[in-house]
């Protein structure tokens, strides 16, 4: 290595999330310390990952009912659970391979299934006469969605995912984990499965219904602004806590 080369330090290496690793990581291993230490052996970083995962998949549906604005960008709430899904994703991939990251995008199917049925369950309840006569109307608004929404939500969720997964780690060229350019690898395979992601849900959700093509360039957009910005700070930190979690 150059001199000068020796005095750069790569995005993932400069010290800024040190502390905050070095915080969250102590308070998960006083936590474990707590916990029944008979258990089996399990990386902490994939057990935590994997549950904080499976409340992602849950709640990035609920949050979508909302629109936000960011500045001139509009894009549904729930594009901040799918970027915590794909920078997780990554990080596990990363972290312990590709194979295991793709397993958990599978597993992610569970709790989306039995989320979406048990929404199913509790719209076709009757309602509590006494309850809030606004929450009445609005709860079927939050939490329902037509059968064709939710098929285009399992489609763009398995695909976009797997294909997140699949070019994080082709990029690495180790698929068994671990590379050079965390928060490059991670933006860019973030920007290409989030397009992917708006393609498919937008096409299966509306075509036919209404003009998609505007709608599909401003979520697009906003997603790639969001990935470029974001992505990199948090998929170097959460692979940092993953390091200091596994060697607590």
């Amino acid at each position: 290595m150059t001199r000068a080369g020796a005095g750069r330090q790569s995005f993932e290496d400069r010290p800024v999330f040190g502390p905050a690793c070095h915080l969250t990581a102590r308070a998960f291993s006083l936590a474990s310390a707590a916990m029944n230490t008979d258990l089996p052996a399990f990386p902490r970083s994939l057990f935590i990952f994997s549950v904080l995962y499976g409340g992602m998949v849950c709640i990035a549906g609920v949050l979508g009912v909302k629109q936000v604005a960011l500045g001139p960008l509009a894009v549904e709430a729930g594009i901040f659970a799918f970027l915590l899904l794909v920078v997780l994703s990554s990080a596990i991939a990363e972290l312990h391979g590709q194979k295991t990251a793709t397993f958990l995008v599978r597993l992610g199917f569970i709790p989306l299934l039995v989320s979406a049925a048990l929404i199913q369950l509790v719209l076709a309840l009757p309602h509590d006469p006494g309850m809030y006569p606004p929450a009445i109307d609005a709860f079927p608004v939050v939490v329902g969605q037509s059968a064709r929404m939710m098929l285009a939500g399992l489609v763009s969720y398995g695909i976009s995912q797997t294909l997140n997964v699949m070019i994080f780690a082709r990029l690495s060229h180790r698929p068994e984990g671990g590379g050079r350019l965390v928060w490059l690898r991670g933006m860019v395979a973030s920007i290409v499965s989030q397009i992917v992601d708006t393609l498919l849900f937008i096409t299966i959700s509306f075509l036919g219904e209404r003009p998609i093509a505007g709608l599909m360039a401003g979520q697009m957009l906003t997603k790639v602004v969001l990935s470029i910005v974001l992505v990199p700070l948090l998929i170097t930190f959460f692979v940092k806590l993953g390091r200091r979690l596994d060697r607590a």
